[in-house]
């Protein structure tokens, strides 16, 4: 079994035994780089069984809502997540979502489709230009990943998408970690969990992720919430643990923490 690897900061901890006591708590993470490890292919990831656990039991919780707030499309987020059956899911930033069977699929409209073929065929000249680059089509737009490139290659390849899809205002791009993202429709993990903490009417929301597309979801959170930053870079997280080795145990402390405020 992996342990954390390190202990749990002080300041967390008493936040985490503070947030249990909310009356409806909205737990939300991201999966990449949070649940589950970054690997190099990304249909290969998956979440550590510890994490996996808690977040199953605390989505079982009364007056807890769990939800899973990914770049992913919602069917690779599915495939690779195996959510527990009362998550909520949130996709490609907050273009997809997902909120219960009555959930309608998402549209584009008959512009946003031929702009979302222009971002497609950028993409596709960079994957068959530089070695190690590779795209993810998505329901409403598309990805460079870069990650299996030499710098030189990975830099080059960003230039030329970037530069073929300069000026159009209906494209919208984001960046993270070794990905270039474009979407024909405008969304942040900010306003969705916004619209997860109006949709659950929750008391308070727990909010983990690793990335750059998360610093909009710690940007949202009120006086009570929980931030925490997975890694080192730079964030408006409050509190910060080292890897996605580190999450199953403060899953498991709130998990704990939740149980008791709940038995009294």
């Amino acid at each position: 079994m992996t342990k954390s690897l390190a202990p749990l900061p002080a300041e967390l901890e008493a936040a985490i035994h503070r947030i249990a006591q909310t009356p409806h708590l909205l737990l939300a993470l991201d999966f990449d780089g949070t649940m589950a490890p970054i690997v190099e292919h990304a249909e290969d990831a998956r979440p550590l069984p510890r994490s996996a656990e808690a977040f199953a039991a605390l989505s079982a919780l009364e007056g807890t809502t769990t939800a899973l707030v990914s770049g992913r499309a919602l069917g690779s987020l599915r495939l690779v997540a195996t959510p527990p059956e009362p998550t909520l899911l949130v996709g490609s930033h907050g273009a997809e979502s997902w909120l219960g069977p009555d959930s309608p699929g998402l549209e584009l409209t008959a512009e946003q489709q031929a702009t979302l073929e222009l971002a497609r065929a950028a993409v596709a000249q960079a994957t068959t230009r530089f070695n190690g680059t590779l795209a993810e089509h998505k329901p409403a737009g598309v990805v460079l990943h870069y990650r299996l490139a030499s710098k030189t290659d990975g830099i080059a390849a960003v230039e030329l998408v970037s530069e073929a899809l300069s000026g159009n205002p209906d494209i919208h791009i984001s960046t993270g970690k070794k990905v270039l993202e474009m979407s024909v429709i405008k969304a942040n993990k900010g306003e969705s969990l916004a619209a997860l903490r109006e949709y659950t009417q929750a008391t308070a929301t727990f909010f983990a992720g690793d990335d750059v597309t998360d610093e909009h979801g710690f940007e949202v959170l009120r006086p009570g919430d929980v931030g925490v930053k997975v890694g080192k870079s730079e964030t408006h997280a409050e509190f910060r643990i080292p890897k996605p080795h580190d999450l199953p145990a403060v899953l498991e402390l709130l998990l704990a923490a939740r149980r008791r405020y709940l038995s009294t």
